[in-house]
């Protein structure tokens, strides 16, 4: 099984993102090697700033795009990583062990988790569709591999 864990951040946490320390960026990295060693990191990445980013609204058949930063959004992703794991619980398990403030600071870390949908997953879809995107995917990690 595939997990996204989510990394949530605000506009005001974004704002002071830029003011943590060294130690937060050590103990991260240290995050990343324990995930690495045992094999569930598939991959993992900090997002940049909503200010170099853009929303696309789809509505009534036609296309709207408001650059960031998104200010109007109690909520984003920050950052994320994929984890390859063999049950929700072990995803569970590895996302309790995300670096988080100390008791007392008053600071606060939102993750999501969520399991990465399978083509198997589609019910409705027809089955000549899922092996072409079977076909697509085996040629994308060609690519990539």
């Amino acid at each position: 099984m595939r997990y996204l864990m989510s990394i949530m951040s605000t506009p005001e946490d974004e704002a002071a993102a830029y003011d943590i320390g060294p130690e937060v960026y050590e103990e991260m990295g240290r995050y990343n090697e324990e995930l690495a060693k045992a094999g569930v990191l598939l991959t993992g990445e900090g997002l940049a700033p909503t200010s170099e980013g853009a929303e696309i609204l789809f509505r009534d058949g036609e296309v709207t795009v408001t650059d960031g930063p998104f200010t109007e959004a109690k909520e984003f992703i920050a950052g994320y990583w994929v984890l390859q794991v063999s049950s929700h619980a072990e995803a569970v398990e590895w996302a309790r062990r995300c670096p988080h403030p100390p008791k007392g600071s008053g600071a606060e870390i939102k993750l999501q988790l969520r399991r990465i949908g399978e083509l198997e997953d589609l019910d409705r879809m027809p089955e000549e569709l899922k092996e072409r995107e079977r076909e697509l995917r085996a040629e994308q990690e060609r690519r990539n591999g």
